[in-house]
């Protein structure tokens, strides 16, 4: 397995060194609208385990005009040691002048998985494993009011099927389930990069209305993130994510803790409830040539209400990471983290740009 991951990652660098030397010969011509960048994916998290898989990352810039901002867009496929498939789309776009911006995802997953009840104080030795058949759809679309500052409407629509457990599950939550969300979002956006900010702010507010196989509820999401770079060395970039549900949301739509987004070092959904609190800290390092290298931590924590707050569980997060940087024009990297939580929980991820 070492072999293997020093093998892929000698075969990555090796790889966008190349592309990226023929991309600077070819825009020195004519500046390029559209970069297409595939490489292996490779990696390790506690809730897939080792996985491999190919990622092709696009950068898309048909404008070249100083108000509109580099977009960018990735196809993903992975198959892990859990016998998991994944297939996933995500899309950050903005039209020209940036008067319109869109985001979502597509995702559609056959995946194994652990459940350990809700609740900050959920217990390891409950684990339980279940399958399902995932397929997420989920779009935004926004209108400039300011400059950088935009709102709009967004849809989604979640449906787990295929819901079937080797075990006898204690817990009555896990069924088929079916989602729809109509939602209303704010975004004020100053960053000077997407994939990889080293300055400015972002601040995102939505709140949707669901609809579906269990009771009807609304989901509040306030995501706040700031970046500052001293001496174009050091950056310090901080985020706080707050998720609010009310009502009786379906199991699958608990807000979750853990992943390459919201705490890494855990698995992702070893704790989840009504409501999700985290704040990230991270300084990113730039060292020499094209590696970097950032340490990073957190807190976070579930909790089933705002009067319940004071007596969940806090959980703490850390670790370092690499950086390889593909493309010196768009300034995107490769990330390479290890992540560590408490009760021996640890993980390994590997993707395109920053976890935020």
């Amino acid at each position: 397995m070492k072999f293997f991951l020093l093998y892929s990652l000698a075969f990555i660098v090796s790889t966008t060194y190349s592309q990226q030397s023929d991309s600077l010969i070819v825009d020195t011509v004519k500046t390029r609208k559209v970069k297409v960048l595939p490489v292996p994916a490779f990696g390790y998290s506690p809730e897939t385990r080792a996985y491999i898989g190919a990622v092709v990352l696009f950068t898309l810039d048909f404008y070249s005009d100083s108000l509109t901002r580099t977009s960018n867009a990735k196809v993903e496929f992975n198959y892990t040691r859990n016998k998991q498939s994944i297939l996933e789309a995500q899309w950050n776009y903005f039209f020209k002048e940036e008067k319109w911006f869109t985001d979502g995802t597509i995702l559609y997953s056959k995946y194994p998985d652990l459940y350990y009840g809700i609740g900050s104080h959920s217990k390891s030795t409950d684990e339980l494993t279940f399958n399902s058949n995932r397929l997420v759809l989920k779009m935004n679309g926004l209108k400039k009011i300011k400059q950088q500052l935009f709102a709009g409407l967004g849809v989604r629509y979640v449906n787990y099927s295929k819901v079937s457990s080797d075990s006898v599950s204690p817990f009555s939550e896990l069924t088929n389930n079916e989602n729809f969300e109509v939602s209303a979002r704010s975004l004020y956006d100053t960053r000077n990069n997407l994939l990889n900010a080293t300055t400015g702010a972002y601040a995102s507010f939505s709140i949707g209305y669901n609809t579906g196989t269990r009771d009807d509820y609304l989901k509040t999401i306030l995501d706040l993130r700031k970046y500052y770079t001293v001496k174009d060395k050091v950056t310090f970039a901080l985020r706080l994510l707050n998720e609010w549900n009310t009502n009786e949301p379906s199991f699958y739509d608990l807000s979750i803790m853990g992943g390459d987004k919201n705490g890494r070092g855990y698995y992702y959904g070893r704790f989840r409830d009504h409501n999700l609190s985290t704040l990230q800290l991270e300084t990113r390092i730039d060292l020499f040539w094209r590696i970097d290298m950032a340490v990073f931590g957190g807190l976070s924590s579930v909790y089933s209400s705002f009067k319940h707050m004071n007596t969940a569980t806090i959980v703490p997060n850390y670790g370092v990471g690499l950086r390889f940087l593909t493309d010196k024009t768009e300034k995107i990297n490769l990330r390479f983290d290890y992540a560590l939580g408490i009760d021996g929980q640890s993980g390994f991820y590997v993707s395109f740009g920053e976890s935020f």
